[in-house]
């Protein structure tokens, strides 16, 4: 296939890569991993790593591992033994990742991680320094979710997700995701037909989430529309996606050769900062501000601050220095950033001018800003 002078670009200018590959992709049909398949992974990602790059690997597949060595037909369908599959099978997984980095001179890192420690600034950053020094260190982490231990409130949903948030933590400017399908259609395979993979998405709009169906893999958590949700956290804070198909021979040879190689969506807009990308991408809220229409024309102008006046409502029950979401009227988030004031104090003073405030609150108060407008993220796109 010939190459292509934008996928060149982005590749060749991307010191950092993070890799997501899904269960399918590393399982035959009884859900066992498959020992060939994990060996020509671990080959890919040496053949990028000697090109002078850094690759995270995010991978699925312990709970799938699990399965085939426990013996088990089909995926278990209560947490219990989910957990327990997962805690078999992630045993084997990053032994056959260690065994096949080995071949190629690196040694495989394990990390096991939970939304909590996204949420968390300090463990967050503590993340970021762990990664860095396996780089230093020629290592391949190996990330996957602690699903042993993660229940509803602190699960990522699926890898995907969690495949983007490595990303933004990295900063990393590219995401390649290998799955079972050659990237975007143009329709829905399953209507019929040979489907038309959708070479480049300038812009990851509504138009384009329409393409995504509803099927996923029948060992997987995520489908496409959950992998469009993911591109679309790393294309706002200015990184590039890869979809691409993990089944076929040499995919991320071949993307690192400039071929077109599934779908590439491109970055949109700048570039943020590592601490706006926490704030307004990674951070899960802690509660939220409801605003009027004045407050919230004044916050996307980007050059305010969210002040109390413009409050009219208060949302869960959170604490000054936490990541809160902003909303309009209609319920809408458009903002993020980190809250001066605690939930109690915040519905003390809301409505109130900042004179009004100070009286209020006094020399305990302390600030004049709800949320500074360099602790403020816009969200919406």
């Amino acid at each position: 296939m010939a190459r292509d002078l934008v996928r060149d670009e982005i590749v060749h200018s991307s010191p950092v890569w993070v890799v997501k590959v899904g269960t399918s992709v590393l399982t035959g049909a009884t859900g066992s991993l498959d020992p060939v398949r994990i060996d020509h992974l671990a080959e890919q990602i040496s053949a990028v790593i000697d090109s002078g790059r850094k690759v995270a690997l995010v991978s699925s597949g312990a709970v799938g591992a699990g399965m085939g060595r426990l013996g088990l037909s089909k995926r278990p369908d209560n947490l219990r033994q989910l957990q327990a599959a997962a805690a078999v099978g992630q045993a084997d997984l990053i032994r056959a990742y260690d065994d096949g980095f080995r071949r190629h001179g690196r040694h495989a890192a394990q990390l096991l991680l939970t939304h909590e420690d996204f949420d968390n600034r300090t463990r967050y950053l503590n993340m970021r320094n762990t990664l860095t020094a396996l780089f230093e260190w020629d290592a391949v982490p190996v990330i996957n979710e602690n699903d042993t231990i993660s229940v509803d409130e602190i699960k990522f949903g699926d890898n995907d997700r969690l495949a983007a948030m490595v990303t933004n933590l990295l900063r990393a400017p590219l995401l390649v995701i290998l799955s079972v399908v050659d990237g975007l259609y143009q329709a829905d395979p399953d209507s019929g037909g040979t489907p038309e993979t959708i070479r480049l998405v300038p812009n990851l709009d509504e138009e384009v989430f329409g393409l995504a169906g509803d099927s996923k893999s029948s060992l997987g958590t995520g489908g496409m529309k959950s992998k469009l949700q993911s591109a679309s956290l790393v294309t706002r804070a200015g990184g590039s996606v890869i979809i691409a198909s993990g089944r076929k021979p040499e995919p991320l040879t071949r993307i690192l050769a400039g071929e077109q190689v599934g779908t590439l969506f491109l970055a949109n807009g700048k570039t943020q900062a590592a601490r706006k990308r926490w704030i307004g991408l990674t951070a899960r809220p802690r509660g939220h501000y409801i605003v009027d229409a004045g407050a919230r024309n004044a916050l996307e102008s980007g050059t305010t601050s969210l002040l109390a006046i413009g409050v009219i409502g208060i949302l869960g029950d959170f604490e000054g220095g936490d990541v809160v979401g902003i909303r309009d009227r209609e319920g809408h988030e458009f903002a993020r950033g980190l809250t001066n004031y605690n939930s109690v104090a915040a519905s003390t003073v809301r409505g109130l001018r900042t004179e009004q405030v100070r009286l209020t609150l006094g020399v305990a108060g302390g600030y004049d800003e709800m949320i500074h407008r360099d602790n403020l993220v816009l969200t919406s796109k």
